[in-house]
């Protein structure tokens, strides 16, 4: 099945799954055009199971530079300082 029309979407469903999953791209057609294209989706790939490689993962995707709460907040207060002047409340 290389093309299905829109009309065919309701009737031939079951041929249009059986060859999404074959691996096929289907072309939907409208009044005599093409309008796009169905394609299969990828695999997924699996779940970390090891706990190393978990680790590692985190560690990547960890931010590099944490600060405190306490240190945050002096920042911030620091740049309104600067932004707006003293004494605000």
């Amino acid at each position: 099945m290389n093309y299905i029309t829109t009309t065919q979407l309701r009737t031939k469903t079951s041929d249009l799954v059986s060859s999404l999953k074959k691996g096929a791209r289907v072309s939907l057609i409208h009044r005599s055009k093409v309008v796009g294209v169905i394609e299969p989706v990828e695999e997924e790939s699996k779940p970390i199971t090891d706990i190393k490689a978990f680790e590692k993962f985190l560690d990547s995707i960890r931010p590099k530079k944490l600060i405190p709460k306490k240190d945050r907040e002096k920042i911030y207060r620091k740049h309104l300082e600067e932004k707006y002047g003293k004494n605000l409340s």
